[in-house]
């Protein structure tokens, strides 16, 4: 991985191609992996987020940071998740930081058992409920270029409608 001025990364907005595609595994266990997460962290809270996909920092590999809690104790680095259970169903509205002023109605299970590894590759077993749970689904999404907008019901479309055609205006205007 060669991830040349890790502090300039941002967060990718909506309809950046990054953020469609499945990103790659992690095979890199190294100093770049930690000082991405560390700044995937950063711009998390800039944004007041509680999780943060590496996709979304224009980087298309398979990690996400979160922190369901915003209790420093609680963050977590989550490479090449694994779903292993999913239990459980509820629907509540999403936001998305790569996705500012649209939100959407998602179903999702409230308790996972996910796999995967830490920063140093070491395996991990997370058993997650509720926010956590529903945090974890919504990152791995992102890791396999689904975002929160897949989940749209025609309601949400008309509601976000407005919020989407700017985001792509935007975007259409800054690569111009």
């Amino acid at each position: 991985m060669n991830l040349a001025n890790i502090d300039k990364l941002r967060i990718l907005n909506f309809p950046a191609p990054v953020l469609l595609k499945t990103a790659a595994p992690v095979e890199a266990f190294d100093k770049q992996l930690a000082e991405l997460a560390e700044r995937m962290f950063v711009l998390m809270r800039q944004e007041q987020g509680v999780g943060l996909a590496a996709p979304q920092v224009g980087v298309s590999l398979r990690m996400f940071v979160c922190n369901p809690t915003g209790k420093p104790a609680d963050d977590r680095v989550v490479v090449n998740p694994r779903f292993v259970e999913m239990t459980g169903a509820e629907e509540a509205s999403e936001g998305c930081l790569s996705l500012p002023g649209v939100t959407v109605n998602v179903r999702r299970a409230t308790e996972v058992v996910l796999d995967a590894q830490d920063l140093h590759g070491q395996e991990l077993r997370l058993n997650g409920q509720d926010l956590a749970a529903r945090v974890w689904q919504h990152e791995t999404d992102h890791l396999d270029g689904k975002l929160i907008l897949d989940y749209m019901s025609p309601t949400d479309e008309i509601a976000n409608r407005r919020a989407i055609k700017q985001l792509k205006d935007d975007y259409k205007a800054a690569h111009a």
